[in-house]
Order: C-alpha cells, then structure tokens, then sequence
C-alpha cells in the first residue's frame, strides 16, 4: 500500500516520467492517453505508473469533490472499449491535508503495444505522445519475451463460454488422443483445452488459437478471421461478379467446409472423350493443390489484421492473398525450403485435424500437382511488405482435349453428356430402391444416424453448399459414378437429412 508521505513525493518530482498530474475530472481523452502510456511502460521500468486528479502541473493539490460516480467513471474507462488491451489498473479516493485526490494506479501490461483508440501512446520522461514506428517495434519485442506468437496469447476478452466445447470434445480430442486417454482423463477443460494451447489457466480465459478453432462468435473477437470468396466473370476486378461466398465460423467449422467447396465449386472435374471408347476426367484446378494453397494461408496469415484471407477466381486463374509476409527465418530467397511458423499452435492444431502437415513439403508437392495437369507453377508475389499474393493459373487441358474430341468426332460440339439432367430432372428421379416410399418423413436431429462413409458426407457438403447442385455436377465435381450419387442421396433423403423441393420452374434440395 503506497503511503501518503510517498504520493506528495511522486506528486512533487515533475521530472517523474511515471507520473501524470490534471486539475480536470472531465477530460476522459487526457486520461485514457496516460493510462495507455503507462501500460505501455517504454522505459521498461516494470513498475506502475500514476495518474493524479486533482494536482497541478507543479505538484501542488488543488483538491476536488471526490464522488461515486466520478471514481466509476473513471474506473470505466478501463472497459469503455477504447484502451486496448484492457490494462490492469486501480482507482482510489486519496485525502490529502489541502483536499482529496483521485490516484488512478497503472500496471504495465504484458502484452504490448496497447492502444487508445487506434493510436499507441507513450511515456519518456516529461513527453507523452504517439509512438514512432521504432518505438512500436521495441513494444513488439516486449510482447515476444512473454509470448511465442500471437495465437499463443490469451484473449482476454474472452470467457470459456465463448467457445463452442463440443467441438473440441467430439471433433477435435478424439483425433488428437487415443479413446483410452480421453476416458481416463478426468481434468477440467480447461486444463484439457490448455494442454493443447488452446485456454490461458493463468488468465482464465481462452487463447486467441482456441477462439479461432472453437468460437461461436469468432469475428466479434478475431475480425480479419474470415475468408471471402468472389468469382469474376472476367481477368480482372472490374468485370462482374458470378458468386460470392464467405467463410466465417471456426476453423473446426470451415476447414471441412472448405475442403468440399473446392471440391465442388472450383475444381470442375468433367470427362473428356480422348479415343472412340474411353473419357478422362480434366479438372482446371487440380483439388488437393488448391485446397493445400489455401490452407496454407489460413496457417501462416497474421490474424492481428482485420482484412480477410481474399480466395478470388477470375476467367484464367485464382488468387489467394493473405495478411502477413514471410515470418522468421523464411525469406525469398530461401522460399519454400526453409519454413517458420507465425502461428504454432493453429499449425499444430491443423496438422491434428489432418488439414496440413508441417513437413515442408506443401509447397513442393503443389508445384508438382500443377506441372502435371498443365496449370504451370503457382506464382508467389512477396512484394507486398504485409501481405503474400499466389496466382494459380488455370489448365489450358480441358479445353485442348475437347477440342480434339470435337475434330476426331469423339464428341459434338455443345453436346451434353447423356447422363446430365435438368434441376427437374434432378427432383423427378427415380429413387434407389434402398429409399422409403413415404418422402415427407423426417428424422429428428438426436435420431439421425451418423454418414455411413466419406462419399456420403462429401455428397452432404456438397448440396449444402449448392442447393441447386445437379446429379451430373455432383458426379463430376466428387469424381464418381451417377450410381454412387443415387445410393448417397437415398440414404440421405431416407435419414432425413435432405427432401426435393420442387417448384414450377426449377427445383433445389432442402436441408432437414
């Protein structure tokens, strides 16, 4: 407990730079600027700094009337939302023998830089002001000594009921531990959640990683944690738009959603006649080397930028951006031979759910994969000092092939394949003989059985990402056979899962 003796001593060394003195109560910008150069502690003194009200610029008390409401509306200051991080810091009636005071006790925070409404304020000596950008990074670097990354760091707004713990107990622990660990393991999830880097035990709260992977409300957290997703109809953003989409929940939630929407949106797989009795399967964009671009961004972004990761198809190619450029001892020169991560524990955490799989080799495989369907080398543009841009070129095969089958009278020219169907078509199919005549029946959601295998829950994802989708686009987006698709969606129109709705132009799947 600080004595008076030792505040009329801080109160009279005007050369304290761990000292702020104001006759106002009212002028809330003037404090929440020396509360944020406190926090902040520059000089690296590791001791709090003081905010007096009530004392002139040389020390001298004035004096004021020291009301409830006047200690709670500086209190609030603390959460109003315009200082952050929210810094830990006590305010307190002080008397003093020529009137009383406000002391407002400011502890440095451990895990600067901190901001008063956008703008990171600073202590040295007599000056207080903005932050120059060599003094932002020394603050940078205080961050780094407490914390590996910024995933690893507590969210501090954030409580255990913010993250969806289903998720991580249904979806996430059974793939990362043998079921023998889980039953034994008795632990509060909390500590389950940290063993992972997921929860903050010494903060009660979860980790920046574990809203990424679990939130509920992830963007009101993480902002620039999304993807947007636009096709074009020309080369360039000035051409219309054909679709667009956005990726926003968790990653627990749009990894596997992604994974299917490449797929079945991006990828158009179709056969091609190349002899008089034999098809291949082309796609424009091979799916594994798409999906593992962009699971590479989502990886490595820096997600302290609220812009989102921009997935962007154009008439004769995709591009991928992401915030952040080459992290640590990743350069362009060493690109892509050497890897560092930006973000651990969201690495780990994909490598877990099977999404990515820190060996280095991502890069050098998708290299490969698009040589060999004639796509050319996806190409990194590291010229950006924040972001990284890759370009995907689409594969010239597809068209060649149906070029050649055309010429050979392999194939007429705007022909159909002879098992597409019309979306009628589509809700006029006959069912598989598996499926139960009564169609109006529906399941509810505790009796629904699990999906018998991958197709059927790829098939699944499939239409809830297109509830137009056709029997011949499903078919050639997933590569199987029209026979597979008929079994996949009779066993889950029987489940409950999925019903025709059908209206006099066109028809589209429901989802039960």
């Amino acid at each position: 407990m600080i004595t008076t003796d030792e505040i009329r001593a801080m109160l009279l060394d005007v050369e304290n730079d761990r000292v702020e003195r104001t006759i106002s109560t009212t002028n809330t910008d003037k404090f929440g600027q020396a509360i944020c150069a406190f926090a902040n502690d520059l000089p690296n003194h590791k001791q709090p700094g003081y905010l007096f009200l009530g004392v002139t610029d040389d020390g001298a008390v004035s004096g004021i009337n020291v009301t409830d409401e006047l200690l709670k509306n500086i209190a609030a200051i603390r959460t109003d939302g315009n200082i952050q991080p929210q810094p830990s810091m006590v305010v307190q009636k002080v008397p003093m023998p020529e009137g009383d005071i406000i002391m407002v006790e400011v502890q440095p925070h451990v895990f600067p830089p901190v901001r008063y409404k956008g703008r990171v304020w600073i202590r040295v000596g007599p000056r207080k002001g903005f932050a120059s950008e060599a003094d932002e990074r020394i603050l940078m670097e205080k961050r780094r000594t407490n914390v590996t990354s910024f995933d690893s760091m507590p969210c501090l707004n954030a409580t255990l009921d913010d993250l969806d713990t289903r998720l991580f107990n249904h979806y996430f622990l059974p793939k990362a531990v043998d079921d023998d660990v889980i039953k034994e393991d008795t632990r509060d999830i909390r500590f389950q959640l940290s063993a992972f880097g997921f929860y903050d035990t010494r903060y009660d709260c979860p980790t920046n990683a574990g809203m990424l992977f679990f939130a509920k409300n992830l963007r009101r957290f993480i902002g620039g944690a999304y993807i947007q997703y636009v096709k074009f109809a020309g080369k360039d953003r000035a051409s219309d738009i054909l679709s667009e989409h956005e990726f926003k929940d968790n990653l627990c939630t749009i990894l596997p959603e992604i994974d299917t929407f490449i797929k079945t949106a991006i990828t158009n797989r179709r056969p091609i006649p190349v002899s008089s009795a034999r098809e291949e399967n082309v796609v424009d964009y091979p799916d594994w080397a798409t999906r593992e671009l962009l699971m590479n961004a989502i990886c490595h972004r820096d997600y302290e930028s609220n812009g989102p990761i921009q997935f962007y198809q154009y008439a004769d190619r995709i591009e991928i951006e992401n915030h952040g450029g080459l992290y640590g001892r990743a350069n362009e020169q060493n690109f892509p031979n050497v890897n560092d991560y930006r973000n651990l524990v969201v690495a780990e955490g994909m490598k877990v759910l099977g999404f990515v799989n820190r060996q280095s080799r991502g890069v050098l495989k998708v290299q490969r994969e698009l040589r060999e369907n004639e796509n050319g080398e996806a190409v990194y543009d590291f010229g950006y000092q924040t972001a990284v841009l890759v370009c995907e070129k689409k594969s010239p095969r597809g068209e060649r092939l149906k070029e050649e089958a055309i010429k050979n009278g392999w194939l007429k020219e705007n022909a159909q394949k002879p098992s597409e169907m019309t979306e009628k078509d589509v809700m006029d199919n006959q069912k598989p003989s598996n499926v139960m005549e009564n169609e109006s029946k529906t399941v509810t959601e505790t009796e629904k059985p699990s999906f018998p295998n991958l197709m059927v829950q790829n098939v699944y994802q499939a239409i809830k990402m297109n509830r137009k989708a056709k029997y011949s686009q499903l078919e050639d987006n997933l590569g199987v056979s029209e026979s597979t698709i008929l079994r996949a969606i009779g066993w889950l129109k029987e489940n409950g899962y999925i019903n025709p709705v059908r209206s006099k132009v066109k028809g589209e799947w429901q989802l039960l």
